[in-house]
Formats: C-alpha cells, structure tokens, sequence
C-alpha cells in the first residue's frame, strides 16, 4: 500500500538524467552548480558525490579497481620508513616519587597520681587478700576481675591455692512473665449489671484488647453494683474518658 505523498513521485520513477542534463545549456549547468554549493558537506545523510561540487580538473585514467588501490596503499606504506623518535624510549622514571605523608601519632601522657607517704607505704606492704578486700569495699570490679590479681597465692601451710575473701556478684534471678489474665470481660460485665452478688472481685488486669466502650460500661455499672469490693484496671487501654465516667 502506497503513502499519499508517494503517489505524487511514482511520474518521476522513469526519468533519464542523463538526458535531462544533455538538454540543458552552459548557463543552466552553471546555475546547477550553485545550487549544489549550498548543499551542506558536513551533512552525513548525504552522498559523497553530493555534498560538494567536484573540484576535480584532470581526466579520469582508467576505471575504479578498488582491489589494485588497496595493493597500492600497502606497497607505499612498506616502503616508507618509520620515523625515528627524537627522544629514544629507556623506560626512565623522570620526576619525584609520591610518598604518602605519615601523619604522626598522638601519644598522651599518662599522668602520676601520688598518694600520701603512708597510704603508699600500706598499700606496698598489704597482701593480696588485703588487696581484694579494700578493692571489695571501693567498689572497684575492674580490679578484682584483673587476670593479674587472678594468679594463686601461697597460703600459710606454704602450698598454692586460690585467694580466698573474694566478693562475688550474686547470680541474676530470672523473671518469668505472668500467665494470661483468665477472666471473662463479658461474662463478668454482665454479673456487674445484674448485680449478682457472687462476684465481688473483678480483675482486669493486663487485658489490653478490652475496647474503650466496654471499659466506660464497667465504669457506669460501678455505680448500681453494691456486691463488688474490688475492680482491678492495671495495664489496660484505660484512658481519661474512663476515669471521667467512673466518677460521675
């Protein structure tokens, strides 16, 4: 199927060129040439042959044979010598050699802490089972947990064992969280309502899915209930609305 702008060119399909430009005169061809200077030579969509007029004044001296011109090229290459450079390559390195700079290494100075000649003196001769009991008492526990300090000792029988007198931490007891709360919100909201006098505690402690209109109606039933001593609402989503209608 064929566009409708190509039916306005198919009267040009048959057109002979040659007999065209053998019917123009010398000025026309002139005039032709104008026009091909216009054309744009750097326009790649374009011909060679029709990007820039042909400057060309020597006759052609024999058909085109581009096999013979590709022989031709490499002849001249292989004959021609290579330049020689003007600076022959050695591989020397020419320059300074980066050396990444050290940046030095800050040192603090431990600072002497003196004591007082007969605290210095005690501590000197103190053993170290003396030792672990004054660390006991200052509370320092970096100390008593020093591999130093760590080492066995010799008792008075002249054997080595442990030191003894050493304060040790006290095992951490283990809490163990509380079983769900059992009680039946809704049965126990209805028991509130009516009155019932077998419940007179109410234990709603750590139920935290009771909605906030449930809560508001165990408040309002405190009101008429004379049979319930305790109500228990610890860790629930009880909130100021609540509290403002239990006391109303």
């Amino acid at each position: 199927m064929a566009l409708p702008f190509q039916k306005g060119l198919e009267k040009y399909k048959n057109i002979d060129e040659d007999e065209l430009l053998g019917k123009l005169s010398e000025e026309e061809l002139k005039q032709l040439e104008n026009v091909l200077d216009d054309l744009d030579p750097e326009s790649a969509t374009l011909p060679a042959g029709f990007r820039q007029k042909d400057q060309t004044q020597k006759a052609a001296t024999g058909p085109f044979d581009r096999e013979h011109l590709l022989m031709y090229l490499e002849k001249e290459a292989l004959e021609q010598k290579d330049r020689e450079d003007f600076v022959p390559f050695t591989g020397e390195k020419k320059g300074r050699v980066f050396i990444p700079k050290e940046k030095p290494v800050e040192t603090r100075k431990e600072e002497k802490v003196t004591l007082d000649p007969e605290l210095e003196e005690a501590l000197a001769s103190a053993s170290d089972t003396e030792l672990y009991d004054l660390a006991a008492v200052l509370g320092v526990h970096n100390l008593l947990n020093n591999p130093k300090f760590d080492e066995e000792t010799t008792n008075g029988e002249g054997r080595k064992g442990p030191v003894r007198n050493v304060v040790k931490g006290e095992k951490a007891k283990p809490v163990f969280e509380e079983p769900p709360n059992p009680t039946n919100v809704e049965a126990s909201l209805q028991q509130m309502k009516a009155n019932d006098p077998s419940l007179q505690e109410v234990n709603l402690n750590n139920i935290k899915n009771i909605p906030i209109p449930t809560l508001k109606e165990f408040a309002k039933s405190l009101e008429t209930n004379t049979h319930v001593k305790k109500f228990s609402l610890a860790a629930t989503r009880s909130n100021d609305p609540v509290a403002l209608v239990s006391e109303t």
